[in-house]
């Protein structure tokens, strides 16, 4: 099992920025990919960015250049950092682990709201 709790959702207006940050324990050494994903309110759940442990990244077409996905496997943890954020970026983000036999494992979610 792993467990994912995430934190530093909160509101801002558009143009700023804000920091996710998403720490994993329990059989953490099995993680592979670590990503965030984020769910608008009747909208899917989509991909925001991942990042392998060998620190591959990939992002959405609608976030690159404004979100950067970071990882820190000493401490178990990974970032978003989003900046210039749009109204549209408003969503629940949740925290995404795969394992390398694929187990998925999910955060609580952490709500993002930006104002225009």
């Amino acid at each position: 099992q792993v467990q994912l709790v995430e934190s530093g959702g909160g509101s801002v207006q558009a143009g700023g920025s804000l920091r996710l940050s998403c720490v994993a324990s329990g059989i953490i050494f099995r993680i592979n990919t670590m990503a965030w994903y984020r769910q608008a309110p009747g909208k899917q759940r989509e991909l925001v960015a991942a990042i392998t442990r060998g620190i591959t990244t990939n992002y959405a077409d609608s976030v690159k250049g404004r979100f950067t996905i970071s990882r820190d496997n000493a401490r178990n943890t990974v970032y978003l950092e989003m900046n210039r954020l749009k109204p549209e970026d408003t969503a629940v983000y949740y925290c995404n682990s795969k394992t390398v036999d694929l187990k998925e494992y999910w955060g609580q979610g952490t709500q993002v709201t930006v104002s225009s």
